[in-house]
């Protein structure tokens, strides 16, 4: 990969996930508090929905930019090796690698960002202090094996889709996707993706949100996801979806679409 579309990649992708994070915070805020073992009221309901956006403000840029370049420069290594039969083989790769590459921050990030949603009346720099006081600079990882196994199989779904969408509606009209067809592909492969693995972004939330020491803090997803589906049933562990995959179907829409326009501007 050039040097022109390294740049090109890490600041379309910024400012890509700094569109999507700050416009659509509320909705994630929803639920995350939709999700959370205390019940959406109690974890405040629609008071406070701008809590932990400091947090998100901090690590979109960074997260998103490692993500794409991460992606960017694996198919540029990778694509002349494949042929077009395998290429969403290559797709699945590069973006699971780019998720494991952007957890190092998006984990962190989240968090600080979701204690803070649960919890409104703390704030984003007291819940940053008081996570460093009592678990260390490993409390800042919780939930880091939960989160990669969340966005992996989301982006082994939504990656490969979306480059999918895209060279099928290329072919349908005989020429190149404009940004706003990107976007629009990138708002259906989201929320599909968003949808299949909402079961993994509950279990993600509860470990993330639950008190140290307890069973659910040891960050084992699979015993999460049963203890949800015995207290809760079937319901439980697709609470939330409603928000989750409005959120990211738009977010597919300015995410993806801003990507594309921004990295075409800088080509």
């Amino acid at each position: 990969m050039e040097a022109r579309e390294f740049v090109a990649s890490l600041v379309a992708g910024g400012m890509a996930g700094m569109c999507v994070d700050l416009t659509l915070f509320p909705l994630d805020t929803m639920k995350t508090r939709l999700q959370s073992q205390q019940g959406f009221s109690k974890a405040g309901g629609f008071r406070g929905i701008y809590a932990g956006v400091p947090s998100a403000a901090i690590g979109s840029f960074p997260n998103a930019a490692l993500f794409f370049v991460t992606y960017e420069c694996t198919k540029s290594a990778l694509g002349p090796l494949v042929s077009t039969k395998t290429a969403p083989l290559l797709h699945m790769f590069a973006a699971s690698l780019g998720e494991m590459v952007a957890c190092l921050i998006r984990v962190p990030t989240e968090v600080v960002k979701q204690r803070s949603q649960a919890c409104p009346t703390l704030g984003t720099r007291k819940v940053f202090v008081e996570t460093i006081r009592q678990e260390g600079i490993s409390g800042l990882y919780r939930g880091f094996g939960s989160t990669v196994k969340r966005e992996i199989p989301f982006a082994l779904v939504q990656f490969p889709l979306w480059e999918f969408l895209k060279v099928l509606w290329s072919w349908k009209q005989n020429s190149a996707v404009d940004s706003w067809q990107s976007a629009v592909c990138g708002a259906f492969a989201g929320g599909f993706s968003a949808a299949v693995t909402t079961p993994l972004d509950v279990a993600k939330t509860r470990i993330m949100l639950a008190k140290k020491g307890t069973r659910t803090a040891s960050g084992k997803v699979l015993p999460t996801l049963k203890n949800i589906y015995k207290t809760q049933g079937i319901s439980g562990l697709f609470s939330g979806i409603v928000p989750r995959v409005t959120w990211i179907s738009i977010g597919g829409f300015l995410f993806l679409g801003t990507y594309d326009k921004v990295h075409k501007l800088l080509l």
